[in-house]
């Protein structure tokens, strides 16, 4: 569908759609550039607090990917007229108290009636152009670090499904509100060459972004790959969200399966996930110190899950993965 919109070649532009990167990005001056984002979705949790917690976490994560600082946001609001608007109040609240974690101001917004609940944010950010990361600039060589463990969207899903118990989706949850603020902060000091972060398109959805976007290949050793405890039970009681699905759908062709690589791992690494972590391509002589900076920083998953390979690397292939 972007297709049918018209190219933009404005040289102020330093990034658009054309790479379908996390944010746009618009220079200013020499001095600074605009990064401007927005997203929101239906709840995945009951609490509304929780809920307007993680919408904010989610929708400022796409500013820490492009190694930019959030400055203000803007509330997106879908709500049925016929709810309390307690609840509306609550989820407003989650995100207020997000937002102020991560010192951005919320100034103002916009609301419809909707019949689901729907809740996020247009974000502006800023960097110095030049200084910001974009989802095409991995090389070769590269190896990949992954912030936060997968499973979300299984989880969430068992959750609505009454089928997972509290302990889980507390954890679950736990990440899901975590800012990825630190972990971009440490990445920056580093300087990678490329970067996402894992949301709806799930780990290996987010990846083709990235080798797409580099023109290179890539490879996921799935043992080490982070995932929330209790994730593997839920999958093998037939659990996954219908985004999953679609996902794993959309990598045929994209990847390469190793033969030990079973079907219930395949759906874990398409999970659909909500305020995931970053995946950060950087390069290999720089790898031990973005891991001490992420330490240093508190993040508490750092996990190094792949390499970058040459373009053509896989026979036409983009992504390999192996056990």
């Amino acid at each position: 569908m972007l297709r049918q919109l018209p190219a933009i070649t404005d040289p102020n532009l330093l990034v658009g759609i054309s790479t379908g990167d996390d944010a746009a990005v618009y220079k200013m001056n020499d001095d600074m550039a605009i990064i401007s984002t927005v997203d929101f979705f239906p709840p995945i949790v009951d609490d509304p607090f929780v809920f307007g917690e993680v919408a904010v976490a989610n929708a400022l994560s796409d500013v820490y990917a492009m190694g930019g600082k959030p400055i203000f946001g803007l509330n997106v609001v879908g709500f049925p007229v016929d709810l309390p608007h307690e609840i509306l109040g609550e989820i407003l609240k989650g995100g207020a108290s997000k937002a102020t974690e991560a010192g951005v101001l919320i100034v103002g917004g916009h609301t419809v009636d909707d019949k689901e609940p729907k809740y996020g944010m247009a974000v502006t950010g800023v960097v110095r152009p030049g200084e910001e990361v974009t989802n095409a600039g991995a090389k070769p060589g590269d190896v990949l670090v992954l912030t936060k463990p997968i499973g979300t969207g299984i989880i969430t899903t068992a959750g609505k499904q009454e089928r997972v118990s509290a302990e889980v989706l507390a954890t679950a949850v736990k990440h899901m509100a975590t800012l990825n603020k630190a972990a971009a902060e440490a990445m920056v000091k580093v300087g990678p060459h490329a970067c996402t972060d894992v949301t709806g398109f799930g780990l290996l959805g987010h990846l083709r972004g990235i080798v797409l976007g580099s023109d290179v290949c890539a490879r996921i050793r799935l043992g080490d790959v982070p995932v929330i405890d209790g994730v593997k039970e839920l999958l093998e009681a037939g659990i996954a969200p219908g985004g999953t699905h679609r996902n794993l759908e959309s990598l045929e062709g994209v990847v390469a399966w190793h033969p030990e690589v079973d079907d219930l791992s395949r759906i874990l690494l398409a999970d659909a996930q909500t305020s995931g972590g970053l995946l950060i391509s950087v390069a290999a002589s720089k790898k031990d110190d973005l891991l001490r900076e992420l330490e240093i920083a508190g993040v508490e998953t750092r996990a190094v899950v792949g390499e970058i390979l040459q373009k053509d690397s896989l026979g036409g292939m983009r992504i390999e993965v192996v056990p």
